[in-house]
């Protein structure tokens, strides 16, 4: 299959608003406490400007399919992005599209200088969690932050090499 991966531009955030509502109701997520609630869902190109934050869509003859970003995330731990909003239409999971949409994210957060990278979850999402696992995230226990995403309860941090 084909695809590409390129840089969010308002015409796609209808598209990519509606995978990420689509997805999220799929797996019960649709509610306060996940992205579902979050303010900037529907302008997510207006949302990723700045030196260290940017959003990737993924597309399949020329439709929006999925998307991911990496913003700075205020926590205790310095100069650690987190990883947000990824999501991939279940016609499109299991072909490896995601492992290059996160490597791809990684890339750029390390070119970034990010030092690491962190996301938050919940327990019905195992795909996903399997491909964070397998980019090489490792479980914390607790939240580094406040997202915002208080319904998560599944924590992950990813360390780049000095």
């Amino acid at each position: 299959m084909t695809f590409e991966i390129r840089e969010i531009q308002p015409s796609d955030d209808a598209a990519i608003a509606a995978i990420i509502r689509q997805v999220l109701t799929e797996f019960g997520a649709n509610r306060p406490g996940f992205a579902w609630a979050d303010p900037e869902l529907d302008h997510l190109s207006n949302a990723y400007v700045g030196d260290r934050a940017l959003y990737y869509v993924v597309t399949h003859a020329n439709q929006v399919i999925g998307g991911a970003g990496i913003a700075p995330f205020p926590c205790e731990q310095a100069h650690l992005c987190e990883l947000q909003k990824m999501y991939l239409l279940p016609g499109f999971r299991g072909q490896g599209i995601g492992r290059h949409l996160m490597q791809r994210l990684l890339d750029a957060a390390i070119t970034l200088r990010y030092r690491g990278c962190y996301l938050e979850t919940f327990d019905a999402m195992h795909s996903a969690i399997a491909l964070y696992q397998k980019s090489g995230f490792e479980p914390v226990k607790t939240p580094l932050g406040d997202s915002g995403h208080n319904s998560c309860n599944r924590f992950f941090v990813r360390w780049f090499e000095a």
